[in-house]
């Protein structure tokens, strides 16, 4: 069974994320913003990331998403970014012209369908 961990600061967002994935068979795991999922993915691995954008700051996220890059034991765990930004005031923070390390991208409202797709192909 594909352990996920679901990064995000929205209760409601990882709850119905939990919700699909769970029904699916995947085991999800959940961090509320970047230190826990980092001290989490350290602690055990997990085979995806769910991740959000915005959290503990703008661009929470994206910091998280370059130090698992950093490191070897989830520089090869799929990413797959979760945000709302770019319908959000904080459009023009994010780095359009910087390689941000992520295999894949959703814009919330996520539709569960989407979010299956994108995780069985990141995980096959």
């Amino acid at each position: 069974m594909a352990k996920i961990l679901v990064v995000d600061d929205d209760p409601d967002f990882v709850e119905i994320t939990r919700m699909i994935l769970e029904r699916h068979g995947y085991e999800v795991g959940s961090a509320s913003n970047g230190d826990e999922a980092l001290r989490k993915m350290r602690e055990e691995p997990p085979d995806l990331v769910i991740l959000d954008v915005m959290m503990s700051s703008v661009l929470d996220g994206v910091n998280v998403s370059h130090k698992m890059s950093a490191e070897p034991a989830l520089k090869k765990v799929p990413i797959v970014m979760v945000s709302s930004i770019a319908s959000s005031a904080q459009a023009g923070m994010f780095p359009t012209d910087e390689y941000i390390p992520i295999d894949d991208w959703i814009s919330k409202p996520v539709q569960p369908d989407a979010l299956l797709e994108r995780v069985d192909r990141h995980l096959k």
